[in-house]
């Protein structure tokens, strides 16, 4: 059964100015070899469930999501694809850098299915860092994937050493 419309809350346009502060831009960047396959719906729900990497972010704050993949090996192309959304953002709603935070996915990041961690993470890192923006590793923690962490069969992440205190999501 479909929700009447006009039973919704009314929603500010992102056009409007005291809707347009009010809110944090999260970019997932996704390895290129990953999104062949990966649709990215755990690294989006982690966020609008403030889950894995994301449970950082108070649930009161509102997330504005854009999802962006490296380009390929060696990622030099996130560089320009991050600017670009950068000074569209500042030019079409006045958003500063400051309110923006790019996640580097979990594919990227750490050991899991989808592979081992991207070679050239320090490379994005340094990238991203030219363009001023808050950067951050991970999005969706997998339950399984932790399991394996703690088993050997997946490397450990250097940030998460002892992945059993970590928080895990189904």
């Amino acid at each position: 059964m479909q929700d009447n419309v006009a039973d919704l809350p009314p929603v500010a346009p992102m056009s409007d100015p005291s809707n347009r502060l009010a809110h944090r831009v999260i970019v997932v960047v996704q390895c290129r070899l990953v999104v062949e396959r990966c649709p990215g719906y755990y690294c989006i729900r982690a966020a609008e469930e403030r889950t894995g990497a994301m449970a950082t972010y108070p649930s009161d704050t509102p997330l504005r999501l854009f999802t962006l993949d490296c380009g390929g090996c060696c990622g030099r192309a996130v560089h320009r694809k991050l600017d670009l959304l950068c000074r569209t953002l500042a030019k079409k709603e006045g958003l500063e850098r400051s309110q923006i935070t790019v996640h580097l996915a979990t594919c990227i990041t750490h050991d899991n299915f989808h592979g081992p961690p991207c070679p050239h993470l320090d490379y994005l890192k340094a990238l991203i860092g030219k363009l001023n923006l808050t950067i951050r590793e991970g999005t969706h923690i997998s339950q399984r994937a932790q399991s394996r962490r703690s088993e050997g069969i997946y490397m450990a992440h250097p940030e998460e050493p002892d992945a059993q205190s970590s928080e895990q999501s189904p």
